[in-house]
Formats: C-alpha cells, sequence, structure tokens
C-alpha cells in the first residue's frame, strides 16, 4: 500500500524526524493560506502515486500567495500518467548546501530489512548504486531485536560521512529504520535528505510503502491520515474480475482460491504454489500461450471456493479453455481442486473434458482426484510431466 507524498511527511513528522513547513489542499484558495502561514517561497506539488510529476508540470515553484494559488489551480487538473491528484502539497522551499539519501527496504533474500544512505541524493538511488556504488552505503539490521545508532552510524560513515554531520545525521537514519519496523513498510525512503546553510538537517520529500496485511494493525495510524478502509493504493484500480476474485477468495478461511489479475488472453489458468505459479505463467507464454489471468489457488482451498475460483476464469470473455496446474505440493488434496473445477464446468453448462485443457496437481489424496478426473474424461498428468511440460501441452490444447 503506497502512500501520497503530503501522508508520508506526515509519517516521518511523527517519527521525530525534521521536516519542512507543509500544508496539504484541494482548494487553489487554501493552498494560498498555507503559503502565506510558511511566510516565503513555496514549491506547490501534485499529490500523485505516479513519478514524472517534475516533467508533466506537476511541480511548481511560488515566490508569493497568489502565486502559488495559481500554480495549485493549474496543477489540481492536470492528469499525470492517468492519475488525477488528490490535491497539492504546497512545500517550503529551502536553500540546500547538500542534498543526501536515507532510506530502508525489505531485503528478501536475507529476510531482513535493509539501511540505506547515501550522499548523494535528489537522483534515483538505483542510478546511484549502478553508477557510483561506492556512493551507496548499507546496512542489514533485525526487526526483532533492538537496533542499535551505532548500526546506522557505520552505513553513514562508510560513504565518507564524518564529524558534526555524522552526528546529525545517526538519529534522523535510526528514526527511520525504527519506523519501518513499527509501521510496518516495506519502503522507507527520504530523498532528499536536505543539510541547510545552517547544518542542521530537514526532510524535503519522503515516499512509504506498507504490507497491505498490515492494514488493521496500522489502523490508528490509516484513520489519523485519512486512508479509507475502500483504498486499495495500488499501482492501478482493480478490474471488475479482480475484485469479484478476491470476494471468491473470502468465501471462507480455508486455503487461497483467487488473488486474480486479468489479462487479455483466451487461457484462464488455476495455477498455485508460490513461485511454481509465476514458473508456469511464463512457460504459457513461452510457448505462445496468451493466458487470460494470473491467480493462486493451495493451502486446501474448499471445493466451493476452487469451483468459485474456476467459475470466475471460464466466466471471462475470450477464454476457451482453463488449465489447471501447481507445483509438487503435499499439503493441497487433488480431488478438492478436482470436483471445484469440474463442478465449475458442469454448472456453467460446460463439459469437463473439453474446457479444462490440462490438469497437472501433484499432491494429496491423487489416487481419489485421478478417478474423479477419469470419470469426467479430463486429461491430465502426474508428477512425472515437467511444468514446462504441462505448460506446452495446455498451449496446444487451445483452438489455433
Amino acid at each position: 500500500m503506497r502512500f501520497f507524498e503530503f501522508e508520508a511527511r506526515e509519517v516521518v513528522k511523527r517519527a521525530g524526524i525534521p521536516v519542512t513547513d507543509f500544508g496539504f489542499t484541494n482548494d487553489p484558495a487554501e493552498a494560498a493560506e498555507i503559503a502565506r502561514r510558511i511566510g516565503g517561497p513555496t514549491v506547490i506539488k501534485s499529490q500523485v502515486l505516479s513519478g514524472g510529476r517534475m516533467k508533466a508540470g506537476g511541480v511548481k515553484f511560488a515566490d508569493e500567495p497568489g502565486e502559488a494559488a495559481e500554480h495549485a489551480e493549474a496543477i489540481l487538473s492536470l492528469e499525470i500518467n492517468g492519475h488525477e491528484p488528490r490535491g497539492v502539497l504546497v512545500d517550503e522551499r529551502v536553500e540546500v548546501a547538500h542534498e543526501y539519501y536515507a532510506g530502508v527496504v525489505w531485503d528478501g533474500l536475507r529476510k531482513q530489512p535493509v539501511m540505506l544512505f547515501s550522499d548523494m541524493g535528489g537522483i534515483d538511488i538505483e542510478e546511484v548504486a549502478e553508477q557510483h556504488p561506492d556512493h551507496v552505503g548499507r546496512g542489514h539490521f533485525s526487526n526483532v531485536l533492538p537496533l542499535s545508532d551505532f548500526q546506522a552510524k557505520q552505513v553513514i560513515a562508510s560513504v565518507g560521512v564524518t564529524g558534526s554531520d555524522l552526528n546529525r545525521l545517526t538519529p534522523v537514519l535510526t528514526k527511520l529504520a525504527k519506523l519501518f519496523v513499527e509501521r510496518d513498510m516495506t519502503l522507507a525512503e527520504i530523498n532528499p535528505l536536505a543539510r541547510l546553510a545552517d547544518g542542521s538537517f530537514v526532510a524535503v520529500d519522503a515516499h512509504m510503502e506498507m504490507e497491505n496485511e498490515a492494514r488493521p494493525r496500522q489502523k490508528k495510524l490509516l484513520q489519523d491520515l485519512g486512508v479509507g478502509d475502500e483504498e486499495t493504493r495500488e499501482a492501478r484500480e482493480p478490474t471488475p474480475f479482480e475484485i469479484a476474485g478476491e470476494a471468491v477468495d473470502a468465501l471462507d478461511h480455508r486455503g487461497v482460491a483467487g488473488n486474480v489479475t486479468e489479462f487479455d488472453g483466451n487461457l484462464g489458468l488455476v495455477i498455485g504454489a508460490g513461485g511454481g505459479s509465476l514458473t508456469l505463467f511464463d512457460a504459457v507464454r513461452k510457448y505462445g500461450g496468451e493466458p487470460a489471468d494470473y491467480c493462486e489457488i493451495g493451502g486446501n482451498p474448499s471445493v466451493r471456493k476452487a469451483a468459485g475460483l474456476a467459475k470466475l476464469v471460464l466466466s471471462k470473455p475470450g477464454v476457451d479453455k482453463i488449465a489447471v496446474m501447481m507445483s509438487i505440493v503435499s499439503n493441497t488434496r487433488v480431488d478438492i481442486v478436482a470436483r471445484g473445477v469440474i463442478k465449475a464446468c458442469v454448472e456453467l453448462g460446460y463439459d469437463p473434458a473439453e474446457k479444462i485443457a490440462i490438469f497437472r496437481i501433484p499432491g494429496a489424496w491423487e489416487e481419489e482426484g485421478f478417478k474423479i478426473l477419469d470419470r469426467y474424461g479430463v486429461n491430465y498428468v502426474d508428477r512425472s510431466v515437467s511444468l514446462h511440460e504441462a505448460a506446452k501441452r495446455a498451449v496446444e490444447a487451445i483452438p489455433a
């Protein structure tokens, strides 16, 4: 779940990290009032969950309140990369002596958060890491054990920062790391983190992303920020097909059967097993197939949920057949999934043997599942047939 800049700045501020004076509004007249309160030059920024604001004209500079209002009015009607602005952030324009980068991200390989720091702020950290790797400091830390200031100091010092700058920056990175853990973030970054002429440091911009599953834990914060329960905050709004998939998964607590992503293809996929589902999706495309969806199924869903997912995919316009495939798993009952997908076909008036291109689910109760598939003439294979071979056969079953 992503946050708008004005929300991320508030999260940073609550963590005790200095920020520039700012205000959020969707009214040009109020933008002028905020600029008047700030009492100096301001920056008017479009609040969209998209990059490229500056190039699109979504960031403008104002020297006095009236100009701030004019810019706010123009920006509020400006669509950026298909996104309508939530409002504008009216921000204090400060004289920056030097720009730094401070961030914390989740390292999926190490299964730990990692602090990042660079003395080359103001540009994408990926670009800095690629072109100037010696200017990016890194340090993993535990999200269970207490965090020491010294860990943050080591990361900052590794890029050559010393003296009073090092002492002043250390608590900023430490607080950002603690914020990351306490607020269930997957990304927390300040870019740029500016050193002003008087030697003080202030967050000029911030970017935050939170685990979706953490929303109940962080309900108070989200309420304070005005984030509604209905807001997905995803890169794009879910389609009706994807929303229907969520409803299928919510039918009961048993297993997973949903989490669908919609594509414009003719081969419906009922696939699962974590990385195995990604492998299957890619394999279908490798052999020239056109997936109609990506989904997840596993963990022993009920027959009702398996049928609901299969029925959803089969009902998608343009779908000729479905492929039911999983990697090697031992906890998903083959007979339950078989009953579910066959039930979906029958209830929609289809012949399972015609609509199911291939069925490949190694798991528990295989023999019982295969008996059910045999009864309806469904083409199935066991674990001796590889994922890629199963995907290839599914693609070949689609009419030319």
